[in-house]
């Protein structure tokens, strides 16, 4: 079936309304997007619902459908501007879901570790290889905020040690670090589709009897050697003393979900608390590590 999409802007009070319009004039799907990058929001808690204060709304429609009548329809809506532009593009007709799958490899994570999807072969059978596919929560290894992580864990002695992933996500970070040695990991997440994938990941990848699944008012106090959180800057700050809190003088410590230019003010909230090296930078991200005091 072949598709057309038109694209224009739209004010943050109207999306909701344009939303609901575009979808009784015939729009198969409506998505939006920032309409650039330094509007970019990354510190959402799950359920949470906020917009650009104007954003880019991308309306996909059958390509039979008369964009002319679209784009009037839209440009005459209360709460368009008059100053309306848009842009119609065609859309390649292909197999969404194969070009979906065909966009995620096996990667290679330090020496020995590969993150695979299942529909794809294990490169290195005697690897140390973890099967995990993009699924309901966030981390497959694609985001540098993951990497970073893998690469950290990768490169220790985790045996028989405990590991706490705090933001567990999809539960890479934590089944990653049983598959690399640790004798049990700790998944801690806000958000209870996190806790279902994590469960799920577990089995496949054979560890579902070594990882134990909270939600953080569930969660009963451990001491753990290492502890690794994956979240943003501003949890990380907000929960540091939660987080410190799992650990005793000496556990390993990585943090990440970091942009570059907010490496300074984590480190700092964390200086009380814990000894950390200066962070270790991929794309726009950085992870900071040490150890508690």
């Amino acid at each position: 079936m072949a598709w057309v999409q038109i694209r224009f802007a739209v004010l943050a009070d109207h999306v909701d309304s344009m939303s609901d319009f575009l979808m009784d004039i015939g729009c198969q799907s409506v998505t939006f997007t920032a309409s650039n990058e330094q509007q970019a929001i990354y510190e959402l808690k799950p359920g949470d619902i906020n917009y650009w204060a104007t954003s880019t709304c991308v309306g996909l429609f059958d390509a039979a459908d008369d964009m002319d009548f679209v784009a009037r329809s839209i440009a005459n809506h209360p709460n368009m501007d008059k100053d309306f532009s848009y842009k119609i593009e065609q859309v390649e007709d292909k197999d969404w879901e194969r070009e979906w799958m065909d966009n995620f490899h096996p990667i290679k994570f330090g020496e020995r570790l590969w993150i695979c999807p299942s529909w794809r072969d294990i490169p290195d059978p005697d690897a140390i290889n973890v099967i995990l596919d993009p699924g309901l929560a966030f981390g497959t290894g694609t985001h540098a905020t993951t990497a970073l992580c893998l690469k950290w864990l990768e490169a220790m002695d985790l045996s028989d040690k405990t590991v706490l992933d705090f933001g567990c996500g999809s539960g890479i970070l934590a089944i990653a670090a049983l598959k690399l040695g640790a004798k049990r990991a700790i998944g801690i997440d806000i958000d209870p589709k996190a806790i279902i994938a994590s469960q799920e990941n577990a089995e496949r990848n054979g560890v579902a009897d070594q990882i134990e699944l909270y939600l953080p008012e569930d969660a009963p106090q451990f001491d753990t050697e290492v502890i690794v959180a994956n979240i943003l800057a501003g949890p990380l700050k907000e929960l540091k003393e939660v987080i410190c809190g799992y650990g005793q003088p000496g556990t390993l410590v990585a943090l990440s979900g970091i942009l570059a230019e907010q490496a300074n003010d984590v480190a700092n909230a964390y200086q009380e608390l814990t000894e950390l090296l200066p962070p270790e930078q991929e794309d726009e991200w950085v992870r900071i590590n040490g150890k508690i005091k």
